[in-house]
């Protein structure tokens, strides 16, 4: 099981995958917006998507869990 973290604080600006999506390593799965500026979020593994923890709208901080990967 992987978590995806956030490199940086910002808000969830969009949700790109679902839960039960299949991804692969590399493929964004979450957009930040921090200082108008749109940061993508990639998973570093390939598998399934278990759970979104983050929402589209939260604030997170930097290293916040965003998406858990299996």
């Amino acid at each position: 099981m992987t978590i995806v973290k956030a490199t940086m604080a910002g808000t969830v600006w969009k949700v790109l995958v679902q839960e039960g999506e299949q991804v692969e390593a590399g493929q964004d799965v979450v957009i930040l917006e921090s200082m108008k500026m749109e940061i993508p979020i990639a998973t570093e593994v390939a598998g399934t998507v278990k759970r979104i923890i983050a929402a589209e709208g939260d604030f997170i901080n930097s290293d916040d869990d965003l998406v858990e990967i299996e």
